[in-house]
């Protein structure tokens, strides 16, 4: 595909994206990495392009040097974008209260705190982007994660129960941060699924190694 032949893709695809108006995007390709320059209406416009690039066969990289501006009658005051923001937060029933926090800084978002979830702090982002008045977010909250091996045995002994397995016993289970380390040994695959399963559902685990060996 020549870069030509991209940059009408892309183009298409920006236009045929309802939400968001591409009137005032411009779009250059140079080997199939694509800049987009111009200005739209909101920050979730400014994200919505970008991934609508991110769509396209062929697409390598991609600048992002689109502008956020809105007109002198919209312009929305930081503290009521800050206070906005914590808002939507506070409503969202998976985030957890008091654990982020919020700055803002001439329509500039900075998010901060820890959470023990991953999708937590992309939750957090994707709810203030959606904000009138914001121009851009820094996502700086970290996910810190609250292992312990007695948490991870008990939600293997649960799922167990569930399923009728009584085998958690040949199991050991080893955390280092939020990595979960299974040995031993079961007679079923299942039981080795289950075990790994249950593992993955504890809060804050990123990484499981299953050494557990199915005898049959």
């Amino acid at each position: 595909m020549t870069d030509k032949d991209l940059r009408r893709d892309v183009l298409d695809e920006l236009d045929f994206d309802p939400s968001l108006d591409a009137a005032e995007i411009g779009v250059a390709v140079s080997d199939g990495v694509v800049t987009l320059t111009g200005h739209v209406g909101s920050y979730a416009e400014k994200v919505e392009a970008e991934n609508a690039v991110r769509r396209v066969k062929g697409v390598r990289a991609i600048a992002q040097e689109i502008q956020v501006r809105y007109a002198e009658a919209k312009k929305i005051e930081d503290d009521q974008i800050a206070a906005r923001a914590l808002a939507i937060i506070d409503w969202s029933v998976h985030l957890p209260k008091q654990a982020i926090q919020v700055k803002v800084a001439k329509g500039w978002i900075t998010l901060t705190g820890a959470v023990p979830w991953q999708y937590q702090a992309m939750g957090a982002e994707a709810a203030v982007r959606k904000l009138s008045g914001v121009v851009g977010v820094s996502n700086l909250i970290q996910v810190k994660p609250e292992v312990r091996p007695a948490l991870v045995k008990d939600k293997i002994l649960e799922a167990f129960k569930r399923g009728a397995m009584f085998e958690a016993d040949g199991i050991k289970v080893r955390v280092e941060g939020d990595k979960v380390t299974l040995e031993g040994a079961v007679t079923a695959w299942a039981d080795r699924e289950a075990a790994e399963r249950a593992a993955w559902s504890v809060p804050g685990v990123r990484a499981v190694e299953d050494r557990i060996v199915a005898l049959s």
